[in-house]
């Protein structure tokens, strides 16, 4: 039995919805990527467990993935079984006295909208950035002045063998757009944060949000589809800074080009392949190093 028949089995078995040979292109914000084998959208513990233990024990490759804000994907697709954490694990609740525990798969924008709603400051850097809750601490998000690592006491998780664990934020491991979760991406699974914040005046903490937001907007290129900054920061310098002195604003390869707006994005054209992005991406570096001495380092994760 292959492991794709024996994966539909299993989610049949626990209820679980799944597609086959799903076409990634439909779950990444680049709109770029080629068909998974076996697609899972659990919307309890018990399926995630169950699958993730089949994969553990078989040898078969599992990729978790939230929105898919931070994602390049091959357009040959992905050999193995992804699971989405989405839209059916995202409840959000108070948890504490100015705590708020979120389940993985709510987006960004939710848990910031909750905490407004609850008169709760700390989250407003965050609005406006396009992933998931569960995305944002693996890859400590961040913008603003303001990183996840700021606000979250606990991630609760699950490892690959199926077990239920948690670690403060101490054991986080948080640094400059990584955690734990981002070093050893195939043994844990978020199931959900929890943040701590403080009291604050509606009124203030809506007027930062909406203030960021249009900052958001004026800035960056979201009439296109992308995948945010494609480059970490480089120490004492902005990589879209260095990208437009080396004059590759604008500069395009087949469906990908250098934003014109801002140049520290790479965005999706029209019908873009993983393959335009890659060479553009190889281009950018090459040229900035040889230019400015500098060596960017992508930010986005490769499938």
């Amino acid at each position: 039995m292959s492991y794709i028949t024996a994966l539909e089995q299993i989610a049949k078995q626990t209820g679980c919805e799944y597609k086959l040979s799903e076409p990634m292109s439909k779950h990444t914000t680049f709109k770029i990527g080629g068909p998974a084998d076996i697609f899972l959208e659990p919307d309890c513990e018990i399926q995630i467990s169950t699958a993730l233990r089949y994969c553990h024990d078989n040898g078969v490759r599992c990729y978790i993935i939230g929105n898919g804000s931070n994602l390049l994907i091959n357009d040959k697709g992905i050999r193995g079984c992804v699971i989405h954490i989405g839209p059916k694990l995202s409840k959000i609740s108070l948890s504490g006295e100015n705590e708020i525990t979120c389940m993985s798969g709510a987006k960004l924008s939710a848990l910031c909208q909750f905490a407004l709603s609850h008169g709760l400051t700390g989250l407003e850097f965050a609005y406006g950035i396009p992933g998931s809750a569960g995305g944002a601490a693996f890859m400590n998000a961040g913008a603003y002045g303001g990183e996840m690592k700021d606000v979250i006491k606990q991630c609760h998780h699950m490892t690959s063998d199926g077990k239920l664990e948690s670690f403060t934020s101490k054991k986080l491991a948080f640094g400059y757009r990584q955690s734990i979760y981002s070093l050893f991406p195939s043994e844990y699974c978020i199931l959900s944060i929890t943040v701590s914040l403080a009291p604050g005046n509606p009124k203030e903490i809506k007027c930062k949000m909406d203030e960021l937001y249009s900052r958001r907007v004026s800035k960056q290129p979201l009439e296109y589809p992308s995948a945010g900054s494609m480059f970490k920061r480089p120490q004492g310098a902005f990589a879209g800074a260095l990208i437009e002195q080396c004059g590759l604003k604008g500069y395009q390869i087949g469906g990908a080009a250098v934003s014109t707006k801002h140049s520290g994005f790479v965005i999706n054209r029209g019908n873009a392949t993983c393959e335009d992005v890659r060479a553009l991406i190889a281009h950018i570096q090459k040229t900035v190093f040889e230019h400015t001495g500098y060596q960017l380092e992508c930010e986005v994760k490769q499938i």
